[in-house]
């Protein structure tokens, strides 16, 4: 049977793919952000400003910014008046995306009160 890496005790004290993991979702709206951009495919930062109720103008920008840096969304520049910017995901992204509808059917499942209809859900709530 193959070793597993992370039955050391240094690895259990701290699970580096995760932490990872941490790392780049940490930030209150980043989670949302990704799911937004992923149920509608191409989102605009007036669009995500709306849609995440609370959320700053710098706050979002930031959050959109470190999401691109560590490879998860593209933005698009249009060159028109007035300007124009898309977000969409990237292949990294895209392979994140199916992780977000389960967390969705869990929060669901485990979270929401019996009769809650989400207008997201894949399957009707």
């Amino acid at each position: 049977m193959p070793e597993n890496k992370f039955q050391t005790e240094e690895a259990l004290a701290r699970c580096v793919p995760m932490s990872m993991l941490q790392g780049v979702l940490s930030g209150k709206w980043k989670i949302l952000i990704l799911w937004y951009v992923s149920f509608y495919k191409v989102q605009r930062f007036g669009q995500l400003l709306r849609r995440l109720d609370g959320v700053t103008h710098s706050t979002l920008t930031r959050q959109l910014r470190e999401l691109e840096r560590d490879g998860f969304l593209k933005r698009t520049v249009y060159g028109e008046v007035p300007p124009r910017v898309e977000y969409t995901l990237t292949p990294l992204g895209e392979s994140f995306a199916p992780l977000l509808t389960q967390m969705l059917a869990w929060s669901e499942r485990n979270l929401c009160p019996p009769d809650y209809v989400n207008p997201y859900s894949y399957d009707g709530g």
